[in-house]
């Protein structure tokens, strides 16, 4: 049973289908999924699906894209939904030097009070990084940031980078990338980390794997990274959903699922 550890099914391309996708998941063996908020409607949203659904977990925060409207009183709003009981994690949170959608003094400020606010709470924390390896791995180590445990979602970073990054207490996560053909990096990344710090996701409906490129992705594609990484790390499809479900279950304190 593979476990989506990074999704955002609340997604307005859902809409028309969003319960047959989400069955669809289940019945491919996708035993829990982590359903991730980028702002506070989305975050309230995630909080709703996991009302709704068993497996599904939610986390709350401000994604970097979103940092510029994020004054005190989102970052208190993301405080008082952290309190609900299906919240797993704050995220997602980081850097984006990508698209530059906030200034990134401003994504630099929120990120850093979101690691706070974290860290107050007793949440593990899910880190987005874009174009911005060097300064999310200053803030990660300046704010003692793995205090609580921590992912980095759809790594692109280099295999050093994963390592001191494991070394400071996060979890790796692997989405549907290391399924192309041109993957390159993430597979050297996919083999090296050590199998009791990986995590896989889908970040659907974003990052769609082979052989269902270019369409929407959904959380039962989880198993096209899980297989693929198996490949090359020359284990079975099994071992590698076993151990990476029974990771993101030590992560977020999942229990019974």
């Amino acid at each position: 049973m593979f476990f989506d550890s990074h999704a955002h099914l609340d997604d307005k391309r859902y809409d028309s289908d969003r319960y047959e996708m989400i069955m669809r998941a289940r019945e491919k063996g996708v035993s829990g999924i982590i359903n991730v908020g980028y702002d506070i409607p989305s975050s309230m949203r995630s909080i709703a699906l996991a009302e709704e659904y068993d497996f599904i977990f939610a986390a709350v925060g401000i994604h970097p894209h979103d940092a510029a409207d994020a004054g005190a009183e989102a970052l208190e709003q993301v405080r008082l939904l952290a309190a609900h009981p299906r919240v797993a994690a704050i995220g997602e949170m980081g850097l984006d030097y990508y698209r530059n959608l906030s200034p990134r003094d401003i994504q630099q400020k929120v990120f850093r009070q979101q690691i706070s606010l974290a860290k107050e709470i007793n949440k593990p924390i899910i880190v987005h990084d874009r174009d911005a390896h060097g300064d999310v791995m200053q803030i990660l180590k300046e704010e003692d940031a793995a205090i609580n445990g921590g992912v980095l979602h759809c790594f692109s970073g280099s295999v050093e980078m994963a390592r001191e990054c494991i070394k400071m207490g996060f979890y790796i996560s692997i989405a549907g990338p290391v399924t192309f053909k041109n993957a390159g990096k993430i597979c050297e990344v996919a083999v090296e980390v050590p199998l009791d710090r990986l995590l896989i996701e889908t970040d659907a409906p974003y990052l769609t794997p082979e052989p269902y490129r270019g369409k929407r992705n959904e959380s039962a594609y989880v198993i096209y990274a899980g297989k693929r990484i198996a490949e090359l790390r020359g284990i079975s499809s099994a071992e590698l959903a076993e151990a990476t479900s029974r990771n993101a279950q030590k992560l977020f304190g999942i229990k019974n699922i």
